[in-house]
């Protein structure tokens, strides 16, 4: 006799996403498949309150500027930010980078506060905003829902669980302050970084928020997302997985592939570890071929990539930005 989790896992076998793009008119299934999942997200039940974001510093390091600055995305909620900007370089592309399951977004800036951290660099290239600042590009450290300053003490688990409760999803939420953080870019930092090339990339959680920050969102032109692209099947519903992940009845129209479909045509860039043990690689292979379909029909297929890195759960910094730059062109 099955238990009901596996009775659960069994019948998600035979699920089929009835949203799910074949290859038809890719334009009208874009703007359903839209419409869609800023529903199923909860996208109407934040509202940004459009206040100026407070610069809270404004120093300089070795080798860029960094400003700190805190957002209200939502009423009463603050999301604090780091902005770097390399030196000797005008108005540079910008990167938003998200941490995941990680300490918070100071591992973006390589700022450990414990000597246990420094493996999620040495063996994860998580400092995104170190190499990004190597690479030419600003970069932009935030913190995401439930993570670093950000953290209850029911970390997720206990927020993710509320916000179902009134029609939300902390997917949701983090996509909504990545939108906000752009409207900061456009409205207070234009001046110094290139918001015709704003990019988001993120690790696990954060390349989870990224792919579904590229779905919705236009302004962003390059989407990299690291170990998060999987069929739901394969990795949120045969694997342990932490309470954010999820999304109610996302399943039922759509796979992570359709993520990738509603992105098209801007730049996509998927990273998967090869052993990964929480993002099977196959079912990852599987997820970037079928959302290659959209960028095929559109003639623009250049403009994605498929990164496998030899190793696990972790981001690969030097098989990925050699990609961004002849995807970007800069």
């Amino acid at each position: 006799m099955k238990n009901t989790y596996e009775y659960q896992k069994e019948r998600a076998k035979f699920v089929s996403p009835s949203m799910s793009f074949d290859g038809g008119d890719y334009e009208a299934w874009k703007g359903l498949a839209r419409e869609k999942l800023h529903d199923l997200l909860g996208m109407d039940k934040y509202v940004c309150p459009h206040t100026p974001a407070t610069i809270e510093y404004d120093v300089q390091q070795e080798g860029f500027r960094e400003i700190r600055f805190l957002m209200e995305t939502e009423e009463g909620y603050f999301v604090p930010c780091h902005l770097w900007l390399p030196d000797g370089i005008e108005h540079p592309p910008v990167i938003i980078c998200l941490q995941g399951h990680s300490p918070g977004m100071h591992i973006s800036m390589a700022r450990l506060k414990s000597p246990n951290e420094a493996r999620l660099i040495e063996n994860g290239d998580r400092d995104f905003c170190v190499r990004a600042v190597k690479e030419g590009f600003a970069a932009v450290a935030l913190e995401q829902r439930n993570f670093g300053e950000l953290q209850g003490e029911g970390k997720c688990l206990d927020s993710s669980l509320t916000a179902l409760l009134y029609g939300r999803t902390t997917i949701g939420e983090r996509v909504h302050d990545v939108k906000v953080c752009i409207d900061t870019l456009e409205k207070q930092f234009a001046d110094l970084v290139d918001t015709e090339k704003i990019c988001c990339m993120g690790n696990s959680g954060g390349g989870t928020a990224t792919a579904y920050v590229a779905a919705l969102e236009d302004r962003i032109k390059l989407a990299v997302p690291s170990c998060a692209m999987c069929t739901y099947k394969d990795s949120i519903v045969d694997l342990e997985h932490c309470s954010c992940n999820y999304v109610p009845r996302i399943a039922e129209f759509f796979d992570m592939g359709d993520l990738m479909a509603m992105a098209a045509p801007k730049a996509f860039i998927q990273v998967s570890g090869l052993e990964d043990n929480i993002f099977p690689i196959d079912a990852a292979k599987s997820v970037f071929e079928k959302g290659s379909l959209a960028y095929e029909q559109l003639g623009v297929k250049d403009r994605t990539a498929l990164v496998i890195g030899n190793g696990g759960h972790r981001f690969y910094a030097d098989d990925t930005w050699p990609l961004i730059h002849k995807i970007l062109g800069c």
